[in-house]
């Protein structure tokens, strides 16, 4: 349920989130091309103007009747350079109220020293502070751009507040929506808990009955067959409502009211040798890698029978001959577990389904099997209520099973 809610939430978030961006993009780059057109055009003009009065510039230099020593530009610093055929100032106009500055002569200086082409350029109006025109070697015109510049970087700091303020309205907002989406998921959810753990309490104790009264029948040549099956199918029952009590325990964590400090090392040993024989009998060894003395807050009758799960579950599916490994190592920030089997391996995709509740690889459902894909369903809930991990995965013909518990 944890893991649905998280899911819708970060959809959520994410796709408003993307409208947000996307809008500040969109706003910012229309702002930076009206900026960038109104400079081009700015260049643009007082390039038309010297083409059309550079042989009168260039013949009576101090002649301040002309259009272009005339025309003036409000909205930017426009600076006009004359030149000689060397390259040299012989002249600068000013088509604002602004006077020429040291800068600006700096600016022209390093473009007449480095530029030999004809050319424009305005350059990136976010870090640039000057766009200029080398007209034909004669005339350099210079376009103080920083404050088109402040315009853009002020925009574009606002528009960055204003996301990041949107974004805790958006949180809220997917918050809401995540709540009022999986509400109802949830109450199903935990209506279908507590049923199957109220039916399974209630049919525990006429199960109980049942067996007893089984027990008392007396076996002859006719009844000994049917005997035989009830007592079989009674414990097959019997069995499946006890899985399901520790589901039902396992998914309220009611264990975890039991938390105390032990060594988790002890009670993995301990387990293992429970399982030797079992192991034996199927052609099976049982190696452990365990490290000593790791203690570990956590309930000692779940995490023994998180271990049995494992342990029971690699044993069911190794193949004969081989051997099934049992690593714990300790770390500075957490407590690894691992057990390793050799057989059939876990199809990639079915690595995270394998631990849903009543999830089976046997598509068949062999009943021989007595198996009801609820142990790992049960492993899962008791690692996530120890703050922990657990995952699968195969390769290479070997199956590992990794719990990886954090350490406060």
């Amino acid at each position: 349920m944890k893991t649905l809610r998280n899911k819708t939430f970060y959809t959520i978030f994410t796709i408003i989130s993307l409208f947000g961006i996307c809008f500040i993009i969109l706003f910012n780059t229309q702002v930076y091309k009206r900026e960038y057109s109104d400079i081009l055009n700015s260049i643009t003009r007082m390039r038309t103007f010297i083409s059309s009065d550079k042989d009168k510039i260039l013949r009576e230099p101090n002649n301040h009747d002309n259009e272009l020593r005339n025309r003036m530009i409000m909205d930017y610093e426009v600076f006009t350079f004359v030149l000689d055929s060397d390259k040299n100032i012989i002249e600068i106009i000013s088509h604002s109220d602004s006077n020429i500055n040291k800068d600006i002569l700096e600016k022209a200086e390093e473009i007449l020293n480095n530029e030999f082409e004809n050319k424009i350029k305005i350059g990136n109006l976010y870090v640039s502070n000057y766009a200029y025109n080398l007209s034909n070697q004669q005339f350099l015109t210079i376009v103080n751009i920083t404050n088109s510049r402040t315009r853009l970087l002020i925009g574009l700091i606002t528009s960055l507040i204003l996301f990041c303020l949107g974004e805790i309205i958006v949180y809220i907002i997917s918050k809401k929506i995540t709540d009022w989406i999986t509400t109802p998921v949830e109450q199903s959810f935990n209506n279908q808990k507590e049923f199957v753990a109220n039916a399974s309490h209630e049919l525990k104790t006429p199960l109980a009955v049942m067996i007893a009264s089984i027990d008392c029948l007396e076996p002859n040549k006719k009844n000994t067959k049917w005997i035989n099956n009830l007592k079989s199918e009674s414990e097959r029952m019997n069995n499946l409502i006890t899985r399901l009590l520790d589901l039902s325990k396992s998914e309220n964590y009611i264990f975890k009211e039991d938390f105390s400090l032990n060594d988790i090392s002890k009670i993995i040993e301990k387990r293992s040798l429970t399982f030797e024989s079992l192991a034996f009998e199927k052609n099976l060894n049982v190696e452990t890698n365990i490290q000593k003395n790791i203690e570990f807050e956590c309930n000692k009758e779940s995490i023994d029978e998180l271990i049995s799960i494992l342990i029971d579950n690699a044993i069911s599916h190794s193949i004969k001959n081989s051997k099934i490994i049992i690593n714990l190592s300790k770390s500075k920030s957490e407590i690894k577990l691992e057990i390793i089997n050799q057989g059939e391996a876990i199809p990639a995709e079915e690595c995270e389904k394998i631990f849903e509740r009543f999830y089976r690889n046997d598509k068949s459902h062999n009943r021989k099997s007595n198996r009801y894909g609820l142990g790992l369903a049960i492993a899962k809930n008791i690692v996530v209520a120890h703050n922990g991990t657990i995952t699968a995965n195969s390769k290479d013909g070997y199956t590992t099973f990794k719990v990886n518990f954090k350490i406060k």
